[in-house]
C-alpha cells in the first residue's frame, strides 16, 4: 500500500521539524509538505492532494479552526489531526464539529502521536479496502479512544530498526522479574549484541514500558540499567 501522504501545517519551524522527524520513523506515512502559514498550506493541498493534514490552530495569517471549516465547506476529501497548544473547551468543540480525526495537545509526546497515527493508519486502510459497508464496518471506522497497550500496536508502525519479534523477546526478559538489567545482560539472554539490545531498551523507555537509571559506580562509561515501570 502506498504511504499516507501528509502535510504538516505548523508556524513554529522547530515544532514542524519535530513532527517531520516523528513521521520519518513511521514507514506508513510520507511528509509531502511543510507549511508554516495557512496560505502555503492551502496551496500545498491544491497541488499535492494529501490524505492527511497535521494542523495547528494559531497562525500569523489566520486560525486553523476557521481553515478547517473552510475545508469542510469546500468538501475537501482530507482528514485532519489537530496538533495545538489550545486547551479551551470551545476549541475542542469546534474541532469535533469540524470532523477532526484526533486532537493532540502540545507539548508533543512521540508515544501519543504514534498512537494517533496508528489508529489513523488502521482507519485509512479499512476504508480504502471497502466497497460497501455493514454496521460492524462503520463501528470499526469511527474514530474513538483506544486502550491498546504498546504491545498491541500494529507492527507496520514500529520505528525503523525495531523488529516486532525481537521487541517481544526483550519485553519477555522483564516479565518475570522486577530487577533492573543492563543492555549487555539483556543481549546475552536473547542472543543479540549489546548495541542492538540498547536500541530496543531505549525504544521501550520512549513508550513508557521501561524506566532507566544511570550508575556511575565503576571506572569508564556510566552504565544504564532498565526495569519495568511499576504501576502507581
Amino acid at each position: 500500500m502506498n504511504p499516507i501522504r501528509t502535510i504538516i501545517a505548523e508556524d513554529d519551524i522547530r515544532i514542524a521539524e519535530i513532527q517531520h522527524r516523528f513521521l520519518e520513523k513511521l514507514d506508513a506515512f510520507e511528509t509531502v509538505g511543510l507549511a508554516h502559514n495557512l496560505e502555503d498550506c492551502r496551496e500545498m493541498i491544491d497541488i499535492l492532494k494529501p490524505d492527511l493534514v497535521l494542523l495547528d490552530i494559531y497562525f500569523p495569517d489566520g486560525n486553523g479552526l476557521e481553515f478547517l471549516k473552510s475545508l469542510r465547506d469546500e468538501n475537501r476529501n482530507i482528514d485532519v489531526i489537530l496538533v495545538t497548544a489550545a486547551r479551551d473547551v470551545e476549541s475542542v468543540k469546534s474541532a469535533m464539529h469540524g470532523g477532526v480525526f484526533d486532537y493532540i495537545v502540545k507539548p508533543l509526546e512521540f508515544s501519543r502521536m504514534r498512537d494517533s497515527l496508528s489508529r489513523y493508519r488502521d482507519h485509512f486502510e479499512r476504508l480504502s479496502a471497502l466497497d460497501t459497508v455493514e454496521q460492524s464496518d462503520i463501528d470499526g471506522l469511527l474514530p474513538r479512544a483506544t486502550t491498546d497497550s504498546p504491545a498491541n500496536r500494529p507492527v507496520s508502525l514500529l520505528p525503523k530498526g525495531i523488529d516486532a519479534l525481537t521487541l517481544n523477546k526483550v519485553r519477555d526478559v522483564f516479565q518475570s522479574t522486577s530487577d533492573s538489567q543492563g543492555a549487555e545482560l539483556v543481549g546475552q539472554k536473547i542472543g543479540i549484541s549489546r548495541t542492538t539490545a540498547r536500541r530496543y531498551l531505549e525504544y521501550l523507555v520512549s513508550t513508557n514500558e521501561l524506566v532507566v537509571d544511570v550508575s556511575y559506580g565503576g571506572v569508564g562509561r556510566p552504565e544504564r540499567h532498565y526495569c519495568r515501570l511499576q504501576p502507581k
